[in-house]
């Protein structure tokens, strides 16, 4: 059968129809980049403080940078981020910590922001473990234990340092902030339907998940938007705060991303929560889906000296940039708590 062959109309009514879409989508994006230049928050996410740079190698060789905020002598706070972002993560906490007197050390985890890429390709989270020895080892000195407080993968590697160092006598406190030690997959609330999660955990597809080496778009776009305000951020969370954590996604290599989503796959921690021994602060979002509650609970019931266990309301993965304030607050309610004496040898 002969096909009818097109006639100028149609060609031009499909060509004037193309047209339309793209000056829709063009439409769409121009009121998209104008919803986060109109945010508030946008000018200060826009321009992040930088501290004190600072630089340690880790026992494998892979070169770690760091930042110093606040007076030289000040107690210690030691910030690690979590998998895909950098040390501007805690833009919004960080100067609530130092106008209350704190020094505070936020460091890019190897792969992320100014620290190398793994020096031996080694991303799992026992490497991770040994890059915050190496950072409290150098912003640290003469006994010094700080609170460490770290979030998704951040306190993921301070749980896994736990497992192999004398915990009480390096640091003072620590807090967990949006994480899991196990069965990432299986509790996601990204999938919905609970047997289909579970199901995929025990396939080798569930690695394919985490570990996709799959490009990310280079700019802010209102899809690419929805689709990270859905599966990192709650209800509440701003055009600026969605498209400041879109830019370090951005700027995250595909293969540190693969490669540490792999060993995500794979991780266990379970039998490490036990060996934090010092007072730990647990938080969660009520709206998490990559970490729901159920993960912040079962860290909470393990650890041996809980300091208190916070769930924040209409608050998704990102708790720190979502909500700054009381994050700051139960931070310094921990630090508080766990102050040395007057007088004494310790200094935090």
């Amino acid at each position: 059968m002969q096909l009818p062959r097109p006639n100028r109309s149609t060609i031009a009514l499909g060509t004037g129809g193309a047209l339309a879409v793209a000056a829709g989508g063009a439409l769409l994006q121009r009121r998209h980049l104008a919803s986060i230049a109109a945010d508030p928050l946008n000018e200060r996410l826009s321009a992040p403080p930088h501290g004190r740079p600072l630089r340690v190698r880790s026992p494998d060789g892979t070169t770690l940078h760091i930042e110093i905020f606040g007076e030289d002598g000040a107690p210690a706070i030691i910030l690690a981020h979590g998998w895909t972002e950098q040390l501007s993560y805690w833009t919004l906490v960080v100067p609530r910590l130092v106008e209350r007197g704190f020094r505070v050390a936020a460091y890019d985890l190897r792969g992320h922001g100014q620290s190398s890429e793994a020096a031996s390709g080694d991303y799992s989270v026992a490497r991770f473990g040994d890059d915050l020895e190496a950072v409290i080892g150098v912003v640290c000195a003469d006994g010094e234990r700080p609170l460490v407080a770290g979030h998704s993968l951040g306190a993921m590697s301070i749980v896994a340092w736990a497992e192999h160092h004398q915990v009480s006598a390096r640091v003072r406190a620590a807090a967990l902030l949006n994480t899991g030690v196990g069965a990432l997959i299986a509790e996601s609330l990204i999938v919905p339907v609970p047997w289909l999660a579970q199901a995929l955990n025990r396939t080798p597809l569930s690695k394919g998940v985490l570990s996709a080496r799959g490009g990310v778009p280079k700019f802010s776009t209102p899809i690419s938007s929805a689709m990270v305000h859905y599966t990192a951020f709650g209800p509440t969370a701003t055009p600026a705060l969605v498209a400041f954590y879109e830019r370090m996604l951005v700027a995250c290599p595909p293969d540190v991303r693969a490669g540490v989503g792999l060993a995500l796959t794979e991780m266990d921690l379970n039998h490490a929560v036990p060996q934090l021994t010092v007072p730990t602060l647990v938080m969660a979002g009520a709206n998490d889906r990559l970490t729901p509650p159920v993960h912040a609970e079962r860290i909470a019931a393990a650890l041996p000296d809980l300091h208190r266990l916070i769930v924040l309301p209409q608050t998704g993965h990102m708790g720190p940039l979502e909500r700054p304030a009381e994050v700051a607050e139960a931070l310094l309610a921990l630090a508080e708590r766990t102050a040395a004496p007057a007088g004494a040898a310790v200094v935090v």
